[in-house]
């Protein structure tokens, strides 16, 4: 059975060892097909339904990018058996056949080693859906176009680690997906695009989740030329900070269910976690 820290080993530092040969390689696409690098970022399994879009999108014979690295979360202990896994990110991009040597599993975004390959490979662009990790100035400062976040509210409504989950605890009728260029400040950059979506009133976190991580894929690939010519930026809307709200992570007194409580409420917190105490 392989350990935490020697799976952490064969995705990043085999990347790291690999570097030479990967540069010449890339440098020779970029010359010969001209497409865009692009660094994908994303860690859960509704991440891995972004990744398949830009698969598929970039297969395109139109297409203008590719997908030259994939940056997620190191494997970790899962599931019953408690054994040490890749992220579903990393395993969908393996049973797709892309190069482990070109997945980076970093603890922290900011490791000197992983910036230094990040730069090396030279993205034009970041792409980052529920990644699960604080991105430094030092690595916004790589891809030339930016980095853009997939982020599944209506923002500047629910900034923050759960969104879906506040979302449906405040029972509402309506949210969304926003798609919005990274800054240092929490989600809190100018938004590129926003897709409304009705909200079931029985409809549970997860799967709410999964509809809007589809929504805001589709999202994405329709506002790719515009990122990449440089009118996205221009066009962006800056949010109104007077309306904001914040979506903190669920905490696990939260999770407790009072029958003093109102029915409405209560329905509204069953909603928001698959796993409740009662």
């Amino acid at each position: 059975m392989y350990s935490i820290s020697m799976l952490r080993r064969f995705f990043f530092f085999n990347a790291a060892a690999s570097s030479s040969s990967i540069t010449p390689s890339s440098s020779t696409t970029t010359i010969t097909s001209k497409k865009k690098s692009l660094v994908f970022l994303g860690s859960p399994q509704v991440s891995a339904t972004v990744l398949d879009a830009l698969f598929n999108a970039s297969a395109a014979p139109s297409s203008s990018f590719e997908v030259t690295a994939i940056v997620t979360q190191p494997p970790s202990r899962r599931d019953r058996g408690r054994k040490v896994m890749p992220s579903p990110v990393a395993q969908y991009a393996l049973d797709r056949g892309f190069p482990s040597d070109l997945i980076f599993t970093p603890e922290r975004a900011g490791e000197e080693t992983f910036l230094s390959n990040l730069r090396t490979l030279q993205p034009e662009l970041c792409i980052t859906a529920a990644y699960g990790n604080i991105l430094p100035a030092k690595f916004l400062n790589i891809p030339p176009l930016g980095t853009v976040n997939i982020h599944p509210s209506l923002l500047p409504l629910y900034r923050g680690a759960a969104p879906v989950q506040r979302a449906l605890q405040d029972g509402v009728k309506e949210t969304g997906v926003s798609l919005a260029f990274t800054v240092r400040a929490l989600d809190a950059g100018p938004v590129i695009a926003r897709e409304r979506v009705e909200v079931d009133d029985q409809i549970k976190a997860p799967d709410l989740l999964a509809l809007l991580f589809s929504e805001g894929s589709k999202l994405l690939i329709c506002k790719l030329p515009s990122i990449f010519d440089g009118s996205a930026k221009v066009n962006a809307e800056p949010q109104d900070d007077s309306k904001v709200t914040l979506a903190p992570k669920i905490s696990p007194e939260e999770s407790w269910l009072s029958f003093d409580e109102e029915a409405l409420i209560l329905h509204n917190k069953v909603g928001q976690e698959p796993e409740l105490k009662f």
